[in-house]
């Protein structure tokens, strides 16, 4: 990697460099771009994130944006910004609100560091799109709800622990799963999304809810629709019926704590008044989408790259956490990543080189622009899954397919190990073929969006 924000202290940890870089400005407000620059980057930037699907993700407009290439032209956006603006922040304003885009990696250490105050995670699109299904969830709560709802969530998530508690149980679930999915796979002779996803949501129920949820299908079904309304934030009416129908099974799972679930370790969880532990559980199934979507296409990569494909049936059954596959997902998030618009909100006014942003001001870190940046990072159109064995990375350059600081997704450590887990039980049992959606070549750039609607295998069995 070329440019570095953060150092290193004499003890070896990593030290961010912005607080260097935030105090007083030149006076005025954080520069705002022209009408026609904020209408670009509004339409290219912004406008894909909400056509596709920020709650849940649109499968024709995914395949659209992937047709025309928009994740690549978004990040070209981006560096044009840059260009004209220098190294920002930028403002870009629409009545009532006014989005302010980070240019720079050490921008983006001191948001994700300084949060949640006085970059507030629980920001106003936010609010609006995850109280349809979470009202209390932890990060949609103000300080003090998050103060009581985080410490349960990390209870039962285990967050900077690579084999969670559960890791032999969530193991043996998974091996079961992954056999009833190959023997439809063997009478299919395919491998598709509608297959993967339907076993995906198996697991994941399993884990979570426990055993008696593998067919719970209703549940998966409510939350669906409610995530539909959560695309269109305030601007469509709560489901509510629907609402506390799905809330009332997510109590009676927790009441339930089957053995070797998340919701038992909840259960077990010291709930403080008012934490709302049953509200929860719903993001730990909605985070577990990325999981699903950046495995299938982290089995697209092995797929095209060989000597990659073969490390990784190697590690299979050797480590239980499968570091090479575990990167290997990292890199599919880092390539084509789930959470493209990271957003907070200020809650006080803040400084910065170029000059202050009030408090109100919507912050935004657009993942993509900062994960393909091929002016500052030379891997960032290639498949580098050294990038994630090397760790200073997340702490030098912005990766971040989970967030970061205290906002950092509690549940990142339990996706990656079901999602190396789920790869690594395929491709001990399998060899696997692309044969459907973008190609994908070892001797070409990544494309900038690849749909894992429209990915297909053919499968082999090992010689």
């Amino acid at each position: 990697m070329t440019a570095q924000t953060s150092g290193r202290s004499a003890t070896g940890r990593p030290v961010n460099r912005f607080a260097a870089r935030a105090g007083p400005g030149q006076g005025g407000e954080v520069p705002t771009a022209t009408l026609l620059d904020g209408a670009r980057t509004l339409a290219t930037v912004m406008l894909p994130v909400v056509a596709r699907g920020a709650i849940v993700r649109r499968p024709r407009v995914v395949g659209l944006v992937e047709r025309i290439d928009g994740d690549r032209r978004a990040v070209a956006q981006m560096q044009r910004v840059r260009e004209r603006y220098g190294p920002g922040p930028v403002q870009v304003r629409i009545p009532g609100r006014r989005f302010t885009f980070l240019l720079e990696p050490d921008q983006v250490h001191r948001v994700l560091a300084q949060s949640p105050e006085p970059f507030a995670t629980a920001t106003r699109e936010k609010r609006g799109a995850l109280s349809h299904f979470q009202p209390r969830g932890v990060l949609i709560s103000d300080p003090a709800g998050r103060a009581r709802r985080r410490p349960l969530n990390d209870a039962a998530l285990q967050p900077g622990r690579a084999v969670h508690e559960h890791g032999a149980h969530m193991a043996a679930l998974i091996s079961e799963e992954v056999d009833a999915l190959l023997a439809d796979v063997d009478r299919a002779g395919v491998l598709d999304w509608d297959a993967y996803v339907t076993a995906w949501m198996r697991i994941v129920r399993r884990i979570v809810l426990g055993d008696g949820a593998r067919d719970d299908d209703a549940v998966t079904d409510d939350l669906l629709r409610l995530r539909q309304a959560g695309n269109w934030s305030f601007f469509a009416p709560t489901r509510l019926a629907t609402r506390r129908r799905f809330l009332a099974r997510m109590r009676a799972y927790l009441e339930r704590a089957e053995p070797g679930s998340l919701a038992a370790r909840l259960a077990a969880a010291r709930a403080p008044r008012g934490s709302a532990p049953h509200e929860q559980i719903p993001q730990w199934l909605f985070a577990y989408d990325a999981g699903a979507w950046s495995s299938f296409r982290a089995l697209a990569l092995l797929s095209t790259f060989p000597e990659a494909g073969a490390r990784a049936r190697a590690e299979a059954g050797v480590a239980p956490d499968l570091p090479y596959l575990r990167a290997c997902v990292l890199e599919s998030l880092r390539l084509w990543p789930t959470t493209p618009a990271i957003l907070r909100d200020t809650t006080a006014p803040t400084t910065w080189s170029s000059g202050t942003l009030p408090a109100g001001a919507s912050v935004v870190l657009f993942a993509p622009f900062f994960h393909r940046d091929d002016t500052r990072l030379p891997q960032a159109h290639r498949f580098s899954p050294e990038l994630w064995l090397d760790a200073r990375t997340e702490a030098d350059w912005p990766l971040v397919p989970f967030s970061g600081g205290p906002g950092m997704c509690p549940g990142r450590d339990v996706v990656l190990l079901t999602a190396s887990t789920v790869l690594a039980r395929l491709l001990a049992a399998r060899g696997f073929r692309l044969e459907g959606g973008a190609p994908l070549s070892a001797d070409a750039p990544m494309p900038g969006t690849l749909s894992p609607f429209r990915l297909r295998f053919s499968t082999t069995r090992p010689s």
